[in-house]
């Protein structure tokens, strides 16, 4: 069935390309809009169901794998593991970004000065400060939170309510078969939504190549290149350094996320991946607990693809309109970067929103993004899937290093720990 699933995914990308480029070819503009109106409707309706279900999968998966830890010191000591690992990643793909965009000059020669007349997208940079950031993590009303799927304030209530739950001597027997019953349930309700995914990949790809077509990818053909070249890199780089702590399971890993890395590619949307990465990581031995814990935190401050397409996104915009920055602002370039983009989960188009408040603080018009737009959809299906591959990668790190990684079972066998009712 895992293979069907993948089969028909790519099946569904294929498609989606060329029902997008006979759309493209063959109708006039406004025509081709309209069906990709059209055409979008599944995707938005898919992506909607993912969102609906997030929220409550993170907090019931969370709450349950801290309840099920040792103490708060359990709790602390994996958080400050996976904080390191993640921090780490980070400063990683801020540097590969910068050194791969410097060596391959991809905006060289541009000269686009008329750019900066150009429309730049509803985004806004005006909340980008230590206080909004900090005090944004706590929320006001848990309920809020999860109406407007607020992960990192779902994730800091998660918190609390798992180490208290983790503190009493009881364990509260009572709401941990309630909040274990409701994960059970949401993995379920989430096994239907999947099932919608090459649908929606279809639809996905078709719209974005019938309103744009294939020539934008000619266009930018050195920036585009120059980009999937450089997450290749970083690829390697999460590969061999998951195999130093992981060894010979590493491989098991990458095949596991295989169908999750396409879904959030042919989306665009890491988000749509998270359901299938909490089902994928267990079955190669990383236990529930762990992954519940540090996924909902990766998919805030680990963003992988997301950082290196800030550095080399900006960069190339720099290049293309003949800007050049000193050493020194470079490097002071990263460490902005690697703040701002730690707050910017569940921001629409956040990597454009980091690269304009980046713009603006070196006294660059914000249109200068403009330039990027065209191709950023193409580009965030890359993105996407590398912030699933970072996570993954992370979540399987920790769990080696906490003594909670088991030996990948055989294909068809469940699990060591699904052996019992309970999530860990």
């Amino acid at each position: 069935m895992k293979r069907l699933f993948a089969y028909l995914i790519i099946g569904a990308m294929i498609l989606g390309v060329v029902t997008g480029w006979g759309i493209n070819h063959f109708s006039t503009a406004e025509q081709a809009q309209a069906a990709a109106t059209n055409l979008s409707l599944i995707t938005d309706v898919f992506l909607r169901l993912i969102k609906m279900i997030i929220a409550p999968l993170v907090f019931t998966t969370l709450v349950a794998g801290i309840a099920h830890m040792e103490d708060a010191a359990s709790v602390g000591r994996i958080g400050v593991k996976t904080m390191t690992w993640f921090v780490g990643a980070s400063i990683v793909s801020l540097v590969l970004g910068l050194v791969m965009v410097q060596l391959l000059q991809p905006g060289a020669g541009m000269n686009l000065p008329e750019a900066a007349l150009a429309t730049a997208p509803a985004a806004s940079t005006d909340n980008f400060s230590l206080h909004n950031f900090i005090t944004h993590l706590v929320p006001t009303s848990i309920f809020d939170a999860l109406a407007r799927n607020e992960i990192l304030q779902i994730v800091v209530f998660s918190l609390f309510v798992g180490t208290a739950v983790a503190a009493l001597d009881d364990k509260a027997p009572a709401v941990m078969v309630i909040v274990e019953q409701a994960a059970n349930i949401m993995l379920k309700v989430t096994e239907f939504v999947m099932k919608m995914a090459p649908l929606a990949i279809f639809s996905a790809l078709a719209s974005t190549i019938a309103t744009q077509g294939v020539e934008m990818i000619g266009v930018y053909a050195k920036f585009v290149l120059g980009f999937y070249g450089s997450m290749a890199l970083l690829w390697g780089l999460l590969f061999v350094a998951g195999a130093l702590v992981l060894g010979r399971q590493i491989m098991p890993l990458f095949r596991a996320i295989r169908t999750p890395t396409l879904l959030a590619f042919s989306t665009a949307s890491s988000e749509a991946a998270y359901p299938r990465i909490l089902e994928a990581l267990p079955k190669v031995g990383v236990r529930r607990r762990i992954v519940s814990f540090v996924l909902p935190l990766g998919y805030s401050f680990n963003l992988d693809g997301s950082m290196l397409y800030c550095t080399f996104a900006t960069m190339f915009i720099m290049q293309a309109h003949g800007v050049q920055l000193s050493v020194s602002q470079q490097i002071f370039m990263l460490l902005l970067l690697m703040v701002t983009s730690k707050g910017i989960a569940g921001i629409p188009r956040a990597s454009l929103v980091v690269i304009m408040a980046t713009l603006t603080y070196f006294g660059l018009p914000e249109a200068w993004i403009a330039i990027v737009l065209g191709v950023d959809h193409l580009l965030d299906m890359g993105r996407s899937a590398t912030n699933v591959v970072g996570n993954s990668v992370a979540a399987a790190v920790v769990a080696k290093w906490e003594g909670e990684l088991d030996e990948a079972p055989e294909d068809g066998a469940p699990p060591k720990e699904e052996a019992t009712p309970a999530l860990a």
